[in-house]
């Protein structure tokens, strides 16, 4: 019985290190490595080569090396009938937090209009916002976006969000399912998405919903590409109804050269670092839901294949 790390990164040794760290008797391997498929019962994976589980036998779970899954759906020869967990991690959120209230405080004092100014040696003040001024609207209210939610509202802003299920959080207005998603929107100054991808959320993000927000409303999206659909994006930004969008995540990554993203004076670009997973704080979770696993007891973070997260 045996672990078997399968990453497009470089981050394999490390996190191989890590487990063994904490344990050193479980057998762990990179992927890339010699060792027995038939020993391999566990697959720690993150947007692992497409087919590269159909080689493991005797595999019981693929857990995913992040709280994402999308990835593992999207490859048709995953053997999805098996149990899938995710990662759980109180870092993860407030990194996230963090991360998106930097974006808005940035977007309300024109920080990243007066770094543009900067270069073309350009002197010229603009009106600032107030947080009070402003009505912030997530998009998805599961673990990383209540976090956000609660931290947005100790400063003061306004808050409300959107989800499948209503929710309840203090001082913030929750919207239920697409019956109230245009009401959430109408009244959305900067949009945040934080949704799972799902084949029910894939290019929410489009010319549709950004039409049903303000004038002038500014976009964030810190969950995952699929959710955009780029080119609506730079429409609805060139003809003024956006003003602005702050991206850390893309279709494919690295985003390639040649996208219009990279030049584009309303898009602020960050490449995938929102969040990572703190290994520390997950390998125990991880370690745990292996032993579970050999004593054949439930699974931890396990994902609803129904739902897709």
């Amino acid at each position: 019985m045996a672990i078997v790390i399968i990453r497009q990164d470089n981050k394999t040794q490390e996190w191989k290190n890590a487990l063994l760290a904490v344990d050193s008797s479980i057998e762990v391997y990179a992927y890339e490595e010699d060792y027995d498929s038939n020993d391999i019962d566990m697959a720690l994976i993150w947007k692992h080569p497409e087919g590269s589980l159909t080689q493991f036998p005797n595999l019981k779970c693929i857990a995913s090396n992040g709280a994402g899954v999308d990835f593992i759906f999207e490859d048709k020869t995953a053997p999805i009938h098996l149990p899938i967990t995710r990662i759980v991690d109180s870092y993860l959120a407030a990194d996230m937090s963090e991360h998106v209230l930097a974006l808005i405080l940035a977007y309300l004092k024109n920080i990243e209009h007066y770094k543009v100014d900067q270069f073309k040696k350009i002197w010229k003040p603009i009106q600032y916002k107030r947080i009070a001024d402003f009505n912030i609207g997530i998009l998805g209210l599961g673990t990383l976006g209540q976090a956000l939610a609660n931290d947005l509202v100790k400063f003061g802003f306004k808050v409300q969000g959107w989800s499948n299920s209503r929710k309840k959080i203090d001082n913030v207005e929750s919207f239920e399912g697409q019956a109230e998603l245009s009401k959430f929107l109408s009244t959305t100054e900067v949009l945040v998405c934080l949704l799972p991808l799902t084949d029910e959320t894939y290019g929410i993000l489009n010319k549709k919903l950004f039409k049903q927000l303000p004038k002038g409303a500014y976009v964030i999206n810190v969950a995952r590409g699929g959710h955009l659909v780029d080119n609506d994006l730079i429409e609805m930004l060139d003809n003024e109804h956006l003003s602005g969008a702050s991206l850390d995540v893309y279709h494919k990554e690295p985003l390639v050269k040649h996208h219009p993203f990279w030049e584009h004076s309303k898009v602020h670009m960050t490449p995938h670092y929102a969040s990572v997973s703190d290994t520390k704080f997950v390998v125990p979770q991880i370690l745990e839901n292996y032993r579970r696993l050999q004593k054949n007891e439930p699974l931890l973070n396990l994902v609803s294949k129904s739902k897709g997260y």
